[in-house]
């Protein structure tokens, strides 16, 4: 089977995590066979790489094949006369971490979404009952105010069950809540609750 990453490039990945952080000095890097698995490679792969870091006094290699770091520094010289960044095993590393993420945040919010509709009496109650999006623009007149300053509910007929911002949700966030440019709104009420508070929101910037 063809090997998916070359000894030297795995010296370097290796080389950027010790620099990272990932691998502390005095620290012991996981046995040839668990790098073997991450990388996807054999163990002889794995013990090339570890030689060229040994050579270059980046890591101690005992004779019971324990693997120790030695130098940040001598690791970040040799990132660099390899004019090296990160290697594909890295970049798809941060890139499965991210989507993971995404994933929960996703997860989280489908959650309490399906959790304000089952808990709340009152929106149980409106019809028809489809929760929407709406985002404050930047020069929106009702930033800077909370929603019960705006009479939002009077002005609108929708009743905000969760705010996001970023990547946090605040759900019911109370008629205090200061309202941001690009904060996200998230709202139920009749059928044309949505037009009337995009409106509201987004074009009566003189109200």
């Amino acid at each position: 089977m063809q090997e998916m990453a070359g000894y030297k490039s795995i010296a370097l990945d290796i080389a950027q995590r010790i620099v990272s952080g990932e691998f502390p000095v005095d620290s012991k890097i996981s046995g040839r066979s668990l790098l073997a698995g991450q990388y996807h490679v054999s163990p002889e792969t794995i013990r090339k790489a570890m030689g060229l870091l040994k050579d270059e006094d980046i890591v101690f290699v005992s004779q019971g094949k324990e693997i120790i770091v030695v130098s940040d520094l001598k690791a970040h010289d040799y990132i660099n006369r390899n004019n090296y960044l990160k290697s594909a095993y890295s970049l798809k590393q941060d890139l499965q971490q991210l989507l993971l993420e995404k994933k929960e945040i996703d997860r989280k919010f489908e959650k309490l979404h399906n959790e304000i509709i089952e808990a709340s009496d009152r929106l149980q109650n409106l019809k028809p009952y489809h929760p929407v999006e709406i985002t404050i623009q930047e020069e929106s007149h009702v930033i800077g105010k909370s929603i019960s300053a705006l009479q939002f509910w009077q002005n609108t007929g929708g009743t905000v069950i969760a705010l996001r911002r970023g990547t946090n949700v605040t759900i019911s966030p109370g008629p205090h809540v200061i309202l941001r440019g690009k904060d996200v709104l998230v709202l139920v009420g009749d059928h044309n609750m949505y037009q009337r508070t995009k409106q509201f929101i987004n074009e009566e910037f003189g109200k």
